[in-house]
C-alpha cells in the first residue's frame, strides 16, 4: 500500500499498522480512526475489510488532505471518508455514535519531554496543552456506542495513564503487547476496551517483532506488515 505523505514532519512508522490490524467488526460496522494522521492506520483497515464503514477525524489541514488523497488513488473512496477537525469539538457531522473507534494519541505528555521544532511532528508526538492523555481517551469513548469498542495503541510506560483514563468508562479490557525481541521489555501496547462493560482486564502474550540476533520481523510480524494479517484479540482460554 502505498501513503502519500510530507516530505517534512510526522511520518507514520510500525504502530499504525499494527493499530489496525487489531481492529475486528462486524460488516456494514461504522468505524472511527481519532487522530488519522496521512491514513495509514485507516487505510490500512480499509484495505484490509472494504466491508467497514470508516470515517477519519485529523485536526491537520495537510495530512488530512493527503489522507483523503491517498483513499482515492488507492481506490478506497468509496468506504473512507476524511474530516479536519477537532477531536475535542468534532464536526458535527461525526457527533454520533460509531460502532468502534480506533486511535493513535500523541505518546509524549505536554511539558514533559523535549518539544520538537516541526509543527506537524510536534502535534503528532506530544499531548495539547488542553487534550491530555485522559480527555483525548475519553473524548474517543464518547463517539463510540454504548457496548462498541475502543482500540488505542501508545507506549508500554504509560499503560499505567491510557487504562486511569478507561476506568468508570469502558471494562472488558485487552492488554496486547508488542515486544521488541524475546526477553525484551514491550515497547508498545495495544489497548482495547468496550464501553459501559465491566468485565476483567485479560493480559495477552502478544506479538515478538524482531528475530533474536537477526535483523528483520518475525513470521508473526512479517504477517501484519507485509500480508495484512489481523491480530486475534479473542485466542481461545
Amino acid at each position: 500500500m502505498r501513503l502519500l505523505q510530507p516530505l517534512h514532519g510526522y511520518r507514520a512508522a510500525l504502530d499504525p499498522v499494527f493499530l489496525a490490524a487489531s481492529v475486528a467488526a462486524a460488516p456494514g460496522s461504522r468505524i472511527l480512526e481519532a487522530g488519522c494522521g496521512t491514513g495509514a492506520a485507516l487505510l490500512c483497515l480499509a484495505r484490509r475489510r472494504p466491508d467497514l464503514v470508516l470515517t477519519g477525524l485529523e485536526i491537520q489541514a495537510l495530512p488530512a488532505a493527503l489522507a483523503a488523497w491517498s483513499a482515492e488513488r488507492l481506490g478506497l473512496a468509496a468506504s473512507v471518508r476524511v474530516w479536519e477537525g477537532d477531536l475535542a469539538r468534532p464536526p458535527p457531522e461525526l457527533r454520533l455514535a460509531f460502532d468502534a473507534v480506533f486511535t493513535n494519541p500523541p505518546y509524549l505528555a505536554a511539558g514533559r519531554a523535549t518539544t520538537a521544532p516541526d509543527p506537524q511532528r510536534r502535534l503528532a508526538h506530544h499531548e495539547a496543552e488542553g487534550l491530555p492523555l485522559n480527555a483525548w481517551i475519553r473524548a474517543c469513548l464518547a463517539r463510540v456506542r454504548p457496548g462498541g469498542h475502543l482500540h488505542a495503541i501508545h507506549r508500554a510506560d504509560r499503560l499505567d495513564a491510557l487504562l486511569g483514563a478507561l476506568a468508570g468508562f469502558a471494562g472488558d479490557v485487552t492488554v496486547f503487547p508488542l515486544w521488541p525481541r524475546q526477553g525484551q521489555p514491550a515497547g508498545r501496547v495495544i489497548v482495547r476496551a468496550r464501553k459501559g462493560a465491566r468485565g476483567p482486564l485479560r493480559l495477552l502474550s502478544g506479538m515478538v517483532l524482531h528475530p533474536d540476533h537477526a535483523s528483520g520481523y518475525t513470521p508473526a510480524a512479517e504477517a501484519v506488515l507485509r500480508h495484512g494479517a489481523a491480530l486475534d484479540l479473542d485466542p481461545p482460554a
